[in-house]
């Protein structure tokens, strides 16, 4: 069984993944995924009216859950890591659970509800040192 464990400290507009485990002590990010979706500059004029402010966001938010959850699948199936802690901003954190599999839910040990996705790699780091 892998004994590394990856932390997920989401937003609506960005996620970074962090390794512990497997000898080391220190959080390592391995990868910071921005929502590439969250400007709405990218919808013509005509397409903005159609929707709601809201709307775009809610739309955008799901696009950008869908994507997260792929790439924690994608490395479930790689066998990158044996556990999974989600730490999301609560919204962005019921959209990404909905959108996992069932077999990478399964690895999912602990979920919270805070968005630390602007803090530092060290403040991250004090937080989960402090539980």
């Amino acid at each position: 069984m892998n004994n590394v464990t990856w932390i997920v400290v989401a937003g609506e507009g960005r996620a970074r993944i962090f390794a512990s485990g497997d000898g080391s002590s220190a959080l390592q990010q391995i990868d910071d995924i921005s929502n590439a979706n969250q400007t709405s500059a990218l919808l013509t004029d005509k397409q903005a009216e159609a929707f709601s402010e809201s709307e775009r966001k809610e739309k955008e938010r799901n696009k950008f859950a869908f994507q997260v959850a792929k790439y924690l699948e994608d490395g479930r199936q790689h066998q990158q890591f044996g556990n999974m802690r989600i730490i999301a901003e609560p919204k962005f954190l019921g959209m990404l659970l909905s959108y996992l599999d069932e077999q990478t839910k399964k690895l999912v040990s602990s979920h919270e509800s805070k968005d630390y996705s602007s803090l530092s790699t060290k403040e991250v780091e004090e937080i989960l040192a402090r539980g």
